[in-house]
């Protein structure tokens, strides 16, 4: 219940209600006879548009892109624009014709108008910057959190690596040189290991090295595949000189091939496609499915939860993931702005 209120902001339509109820006790008095409702209703929403207007709109596009004189700019004239707007509908109201000419005893307007907007429209931003860098302290203890668990983790399945590589090599060796296909296959193997235990070590990598990482994990997946699957993997040519946080696509592809149908009649597939859109890289997975029919893997790796928050701690407000599922097919659509 909580979420759905938070979601919906009802708790700001709670706020603006008893502001209005508030305004109009103390203030209906001073206007003409059954106008009072009207004309701090004009008020009200006034004063709540500019509060919008600043904080979702002016701070995030132009005060946190560091476009200072331009919000400013912007500000003021909202605000001046906002006054004339109002003390015009307010004459109305009032049938007051003095009231509608914004120029008319420009001081006493300033006053009475302008200066009181800055100052209320400044103390609702004064709110949403403290509430913005409080969620920002609170994402970045998050994020030392995760660090630290998923080093933990690694740590735990850190199983002495050298002995690992020693033992594939010492494998590789005993492979019957004519057994090209097993030699390669252990050597991409190898390498998939060498990549999780070396070099995922840093919040970012090449997107080169992702690339390779997945193209030998679907080999892999390849070979233990039935022949009647269809495994169509593409990555663009301008899938290069960019950086993305290490492993964070591999359970979407882990879970296609997990999720494989294994219709007799119908066609089995998984298809991978990774492209660059401008400034947004863009990667989607598809694979036929059949509820009815086993999985080709046991339950385990990294499940679509956490990948979905490693998404938001590390690219918030820069990606978008859209998960789509029919009764044949299961598709994910995962975009990450560069920029």
């Amino acid at each position: 219940m909580k979420q759905f209120l938070l979601k919906y902001k009802f708790h700001h339509l709670l706020f603006w209600v008893l502001l209005f109820g508030a305004w109009h006790f103390f203030r209906y008095q001073d206007y003409p006879r059954d106008t009072g409702v009207w004309i701090t209703l004009l008020k009200v929403v006034d004063l709540a548009v500019l509060v919008y207007v600043t904080n979702y709109l002016l701070i995030p596009q132009l005060l946190y892109k560091k476009r200072y004189w331009i919000f400013g700019t912007c500000f003021l004239l909202m605000i001046v624009a906002s006054s004339i707007l109002k003390l015009y509908l307010l004459g109305h109201l009032m049938h007051n014709p003095q009231t509608f000419y914004f120029t008319s005893n420009i001081k006493g307007r300033i006053y009475d108008n302008v200066l009181p907007h800055i100052l209320l429209v400044c103390t609702g931003a004064a709110f949403k910057l403290i509430n913005d860098q409080l969620n920002a302290q609170k994402k970045m203890v998050e994020l030392v959190q995760e660090k630290s668990t998923a080093e933990l983790n690694f740590l735990k399945s850190q199983i002495n690596p050298h002995f690992v590589f020693n033992s594939l090599n010492a494998i590789h060796f005993l492979i019957h040189k004519e057994n090209k296909e097993a030699r390669e296959t252990l050597i991409q193997f190898s390498d998939l290991l060498r990549y999780q235990l070396y070099d995922c070590n840093e919040a970012s990598v090449p997107i080169e090295k992702e690339m390779n990482f997945l193209q030998d994990f679907v080999r892999l997946q390849q070979l233990r595949s039935d022949k009647d699957y269809e495994i169509v993997f593409s990555i663009s040519p301008e899938i290069k000189d960019f950086s993305i946080a290490p492993l964070l696509l591999i359970p979407f592809v882990e879970n296609a091939f997990k999720h494989i149908s294994h219709h007799a009649n119908n066609k089995n597939y998984v298809q991978i496609s990774i492209e660059r859109k401008n400034q947004f890289f863009e990667m989607i997975v598809k694979n036929s499915k059949d509820d009815h029919q086993p999985k080709t893997a046991p339950k385990g790796g990294i499940g679509l939860a956490n990948v979905k928050r490693r998404l938001e701690l590390l690219y918030p407000s820069k990606h978008q993931l859209e998960i789509h599922q029919t009764e044949q097919e299961y598709k994910v659509q995962l975009r990450i702005k560069l920029v």
